[in-house]
């Protein structure tokens, strides 16, 4: 076997990388990667056996906002590993590579662990951290715009022009650089669940059910005022967001978020995650 990375050109690795994902995950990279999402900021590690990729960590190059200043940080995702070539030491060998590779280039790396594998990511030094969500009780809406919903079919040019030109959803605690992320859940997540305001110029992803909204997006090139989109939520009484909210139209309510696994986080010595966050939902790999 031998270690490669950074193989997107390599049709052959990469159509064995996304049958890999495919078949552990259930991850369909194909479109992402036909649209020219798959960036230079995600980049696979991986074991190749001949041509086949056997074992891979991927990865994501990205940056947080925290109280408006930038840091540096790495998304590790995409961790597996071929069922014939499992316990074979495989990730671990993966894992000290990459921490190896960015070693001291880095303020921040972290990674969204499932149940499975709850007690493999501290033995790299990384620490798991609660997360919390945030919502906030909201009347009826009286707004004299509507949303338009989307269709990528029409739309797709516009939404990845704000997409890659957004500005931050939060500056208490959010992320940048991470469009490629949003782009794969845009096509492959939230499909149904695309919103256009007129008013704001901004792409809104939302569900909506027994009254209550999901709001696990708000994308736009310029801040916009929410409470003008609120009010196109019509019957609704409450708003839970999927992001740490920094609105100043809101009394806010929040809980620890209950999520299948965990948030983990290695952190550049002398700094620390700030407490009551909620990572964006878009940006997670």
């Amino acid at each position: 076997m031998k270690l490669v990375s950074h193989y997107r050109e390599n049709k052959t690795l990469r159509k064995s990388f996304m049958q890999l994902a495919l078949d552990v995950f259930g991850i369909d990279f194909e479109s992402w990667h036909e649209h020219g999402y798959w960036g230079e900021r995600y980049i696979p590690f991986s074991y190749a056996d001949g041509d086949m990729i056997v074992a891979n960590v991927s990865v994501n190059e990205l940056d947080f906002i925290i109280e408006g200043k930038n840091y540096k940080a790495l998304q590790i995702g995409t961790v597996m590993t071929h069922p014939e070539y499992r316990n074979k030491s495989l990730s671990a060998s993966l894992m000290n590579h990459v921490l190896d590779v960015y070693q001291g280039k880095y303020d921040f790396m972290y990674l969204f662990a499932n149940v499975r594998v709850l007690d493999f990511y501290p033995k790299f030094g990384f620490e798991e951290v609660e997360e919390y969500q945030y919502s906030a009780k909201i009347s009826a809406g009286q707004g004299g715009f509507d949303f338009r919903k989307l269709e990528l079919a029409d739309d797709l040019d516009f939404i990845e022009k704000t997409v890659y030109g957004r500005v931050p959803v939060s500056k208490t605690f959010s992320t940048a650089s991470s469009s490629g992320i949003t782009m794969y859940h845009i096509l492959n997540v939230f499909t149904d669940h695309l919103y256009y305001h007129s008013e704001e110029d901004a792409v809104v992803i939302f569900t909506k059910e027994n009254r209550v909204v999901q709001l696990y997006d708000v994308i736009s090139t310029s801040p916009v005022n929410i409470k003008n989109i609120v009010d196109c939520f019509g019957e609704a009484d409450e708003i839970e967001f999927h992001f740490t909210p920094d609105y100043k139209d809101f009394q806010f309510q929040r809980c620890p978020f209950k999520r299948d696994g965990a948030l983990f986080v290695k952190t550049r010595p002398g700094l620390e995650l700030p407490k009551f966050i909620k990572h964006p939902f878009t940006s997670e790999a």
